[in-house]
């Protein structure tokens, strides 16, 4: 009767495991290589939080679209505002900063209800608000037309009711064309990292606005676009080339070194990245695709380097 007891003990937790795992014991399934997006979609940011979900925001109406990286599947959770939602950043409250690119503005979005919890004005006139990043007690959003970063100050975690905005200063000038773009913290967690997509050229920059170019020992990174830090390890994306360069950093982020590209044949023009488990997730912008309310759109996902 015992080993009758104990038999069935181990019959249970087994199957208990299984479904918690999501699927019959002794199963496996790697997620998908290939996550689909929305027809007319048109995306470019991403954001991924603690959980298997993704977060894509649409240049064509603002909408953002919450996918599930286990099984691929999706849905829109919070209806765009007809202006474009660009670089994405979701906090461990689970709210998504959004750069609202032309609209020279930015909101923040409930990720599980896809409420606005707040917007803001970040600029007026010409502008495109490119992207986001958390670091050190705020949410820094870069514009490639006007040399400043926008700053909302997070203290206790509270939303601001006022942006602080703080000029470009030092190496970066800003020329034709996209200029700051992605934004990422330096590996000290004393300063921000971004990339300057005209000239493929990296500089770090302190919480004063003061820039510094990162020296890259000649190399440059031509169409720089999303990047990710992880530790002293860099990923920049190059969207045009459809290649993610590798660049090992400095503590500080005033010296770095492309020590490896990585393409994939699923790439159509990815703009930016985000990291889950051991994977890389980018979303194919299919800026050379004239878009369309049929043109089909996907995000990939690649082995992290």
């Amino acid at each position: 009767m015992l080993r009758t007891i104990r038999l069935l003990c181990t019959i249970v937790t087994t199957f208990v495991l299984a479904v918690a795992l999501g699927g019959p014991a002794g199963a496996t399934s790697d997620p998908p290589e290939s996550i689909s997006l929305p027809n007319g979609f048109r995306p470019e940011g991403i954001a991924i939080g603690s959980g298997p979900f993704a977060f894509f925001g649409s240049l064509a109406n603002g909408s953002i679209y919450r996918a599930d990286l286990r099984t691929g599947r999706g849905a829109i959770i919070s209806e765009g505002p007809g202006t474009p939602s660009v670089g994405l950043k979701i906090d461990e409250r689970g709210r998504l900063f959004v750069a609202g690119g032309t609209a020279g503005d930015a909101r923040v979005v409930d990720a599980r209800t896809g409420k606005v919890l707040a917007s803001y004005r970040l600029a007026t006139g010409a502008a495109f608000v490119n992207d986001v990043v958390l670091a050190q007690g705020a949410a820094w959003f870069t514009d490639s037309t006007n040399p400043v970063l926008y700053k909302l100050s997070l203290r206790g975690g509270r939303l601001p009711a006022e942006v602080e905005r703080i000029p470009l200063t030092g190496d970066l000038v800003y020329g034709a064309g996209i200029n700051a773009n992605g934004i990422a913290p330096a590996p000290d967690g004393r300063g921000l990292i971004l990339v300057q997509s005209n000239t493929g050229t990296l500089f770090r920059v302190d919480r004063s606005g003061a820039t510094r170019r990162v020296d890259l020992g000649g190399e440059t990174l031509q169409n720089g676009d999303g990047l990710l830090l992880r530790g002293r390890t860099l990923y920049v994306v190059q969207n045009r080339l459809n290649t993610v360069a590798v660049v090992r950093l400095n503590r500080e982020g005033t010296e770095g070194r492309v020590v490896q590209r990585v393409s994939s044949p699923l790439f159509d023009v990815p703009t930016t990245v985000a990291a889950f488990g051991s994977r890389l997730y980018l979303p194919n912008a299919r800026f050379t695709t004239p878009p369309t309310p049929d043109t089909t759109y996907n995000a990939v996902s690649i082995a992290r380097p």
